[in-house]
């Protein structure tokens, strides 16, 4: 089977943190760059009323030149807004296992750079046996980005994130990041000088550290 050269998982720190917008940009960045991208979203559930245009593999393929199919495949497309074993459950599909998720996905020949994204935060239920973090452990990818956010709230949210990813090689991009921002910038320095974690806040910087 084929695997990317370089292969991410992306993860957020919670829900609505921006590692679809993440994802999009450091791929675009990529492209531009003259590497050959694909993305995967193994699972993802939506609100139905926002289109399927809006989804989370629509907005990833837009980036890589792919087809939404590609990204994630219809039968792995939850019509309702919650954890995607949940919806399953709700909209009486099939039971979904971490093994079924890992085995779907496929690879074009020659990509330097794949990105897998998962779903909410590192526990969040991504199948009925597995939440992100365990189906990342099993992904085994190169280097995970967990995405979160520069406000009020990260410190604790970066450290309770690292604290279940002990075993994997992560980097910490602080989104929405304005160096105007005395507590954006507060964060930072805390985050290297009190707890020793490295962050990156710019995608061209992003995307040195995690395709290289």
């Amino acid at each position: 089977m084929h695997r990317p050269r370089r292969l991410l998982a992306v993860l957020g720190t919670h829900t609505e943190v921006g590692k679809t917008w993440v994802g999009v940009q450091l791929l675009s960045a990529a492209r531009s760059h003259g590497l050959r991208v694909a993305a995967r979203k193994p699972v993802q559930s939506f609100e139905p009323l926002t289109g399927s245009s809006m989804t989370d593999a629509a907005l990833l393929a837009g980036a890589t030149g792919e087809r939404p199919v590609d990204v994630c495949s219809p039968h792995r497309c939850y019509e309702l807004a919650m954890a995607p074993p949940m919806a399953a459950d709700c909209l009486g599909k099939p039971r979904i296992t971490v093994q079924q998720l890992l085995a779907e996905l496929t690879w074009p020949p020659g990509i330097d750079l794949g990105v897998v994204e998962s779903v909410g935060g590192p526990r969040s239920p991504l199948a009925h046996d597995a939440d992100s973090v365990e189906f990342i452990e099993r992904l085994q990818p190169d280097r995970v980005l967990l995405v979160a956010d520069a406000g009020l709230g990260s410190l604790n949210a970066i450290r309770l994130s690292l604290g279940c990813m002990q075993s994997l090689p992560v980097a910490v991009f602080l989104n929405r990041f304005d160096a105007r921002a005395a507590l954006h910038e507060l964060n930072r320095t805390w985050l290297r000088e009190r707890y020793g974690i490295a962050t990156v806040t710019d995608v061209a910087e992003l995307l040195t550290a995690v395709a290289s």
